[in-house]
């Protein structure tokens, strides 16, 4: 998660009363207040509580050694920087420094922060707001907002991204032979190779790496130290679920803030020519909602989800168990969380981030169009090619799911 690194630097001071409402922010809140006090006996202890008040599940580690973070000076192949993350929060972790915070705003999107670890006693816990983050976090890797992403690189033995050989964003359509290049990946996946746990190394005319000796690793005694790590593990399906949920929610964010922008220009024109306001998108603004919508209904379905080889993906059940805590059940015990990992990720393809607090702050004109687009195809009535491989049980199940877990469905849905 991130690109290439700058220095580590405090900038604007955290004013509270100035969010929107992200979960660090209102963890802020609750420290500044008093209620919470902050345990800062070492790192590992400050790190966990962290993550506890935060709901995000230790159980979600994954481990990335290339210099791709604020903190570069501190990450290399032997200190990996740890990824922790939750549907509403992303927290990475370099030892000896300090804890870097994303928190999903409902309407705003992700708000960057830092937060620093009391090394000296006379310090204290200090949360500050990191703008400098947007130079890599919003741009067009993350369709144009604030966002996160996955990558991919080529690393030295220093940790040193080799960019001139090239890099991947990773996500549900990637090849596994381009993931993970950077990262410890635990877990077996058969035949499949990735970029994975490995250095590089340069020829006067390309890079290679040694993907048997990454292949299939179930420890990473082989490689470093966990012990100052929450857990021994970089699990794979975390990485899978981490690379959807990221590009999932940049989408989100994507088509709320080109919704908004879209009504108001509507309204604004409107005005201009002395025409009724009306809240139903009409001309370009009808234009920009469909597109939204039929781009993140392609994601959201998994219409071009990389096919997994036959032995499929095998991880850990720690994280798996944790991540299927907050499983929305219908009434026959499916939910859109259920993993699968033989050919796919999930049972039945539609994202769990539906129910996501960004999803439900959608704009209601953008919503109206997509629930409607959605409810043609799940229904069957949806012949375009796109959405053609949703075979009809699978739409079934998904159309029943989400009727009986979700509250916002208009009413032609029940």
């Amino acid at each position: 998660m991130g690109m290439i690194a700058v220095a580590l630097q405090a900038e604007t001071p955290f004013e509270p009363w100035k969010t929107s409402g992200d979960p660090v922010a209102k963890l802020w809140q609750r420290v500044s207040s008093g209620a919470v006090q902050l345990d800062v006996t070492d790192e590992k202890t400050y790190l966990h509580q962290v993550l506890r008040e935060l709901e995000v599940p230790l159980e979600s580690q994954v481990l990335v050694f290339s210099k791709t973070s604020l903190q570069n000076a501190l990450i290399g192949p032997l200190t990996p920087r740890a990824v922790y993350f939750s549907e509403e929060v992303y927290v990475g972790w370099v030892q000896g420094g300090a804890i870097e915070l994303i928190g999903i705003d409902p309407l705003n999107g992700p708000q960057f922060y830092v937060l620093n670890y009391p090394f000296i006693k006379s310090q204290k816990p200090e949360l500050t707001s990191q703008e400098i983050c947007l130079n890599c976090h919003e741009g067009s890797r993350t369709g144009g907002v604030k966002g996160m992403l996955v990558r991919s690189v080529y690393v030295d033995e220093a940790g040193q991204p080799l960019l001139r050989h090239g890099s991947h964003l990773s996500d549900q359509e990637s090849p596994i032979s381009e993931r993970w290049g950077g990262w410890y990946v635990t877990g077996k996946h058969g035949p499949e190779r990735h970029m994975g746990n490995v250095i590089a190394h340069e020829t006067e005319v390309d890079v290679t790496i040694d993907r048997e000796k990454a292949a299939n690793v179930t420890s990473l005694a082989p490689f470093i130290s966990t012990k100052p790590y929450l857990t021994g593990t970089s699990d794979i399906v975390a990485l899978m679920v981490l690379e959807h949920q990221v590009v999932m929610q940049n989408k989100i964010t994507e088509a709320g803030k080109n919704t908004r922008e879209a009504m108001a220009r509507q309204r604004d024109l409107q005005k201009a020519f002395n025409e009724p306001v009306t809240t139903e998108p009409q001309g370009s603004a009808l234009s920009v909602i469909n597109g939204q919508v039929d781009r993140l209904l392609k994601y959201m379905l998994f219409m071009d989800e990389y096919k997994l080889m036959d032995d499929g993906i095998e991880g850990g059940a720690p994280f798996q168990d944790s991540f299927l805590r907050n499983r929305k059940e219908s009434k026959d015990g499916r939910a859109l969380k259920d993993l699968q990992l033989l050919n796919r990720m999930f049972k039945h393809r539609c994202s769990y981030m539906i129910y996501s607090k960004s999803f439900e702050a959608l704009p209601d004109p953008f919503k109206d169009k997509f629930y409607a687009r959605l409810w043609k195809i799940l229904q069957g009535e949806d012949t375009t090619t796109d959405f053609a491989s949703l075979p009809e049980s699978e739409r079934i199940h998904i159309r029943t799911i989400l009727r009986e877990t979700k509250e916002d469905l208009p009413g032609y849905w029940r």
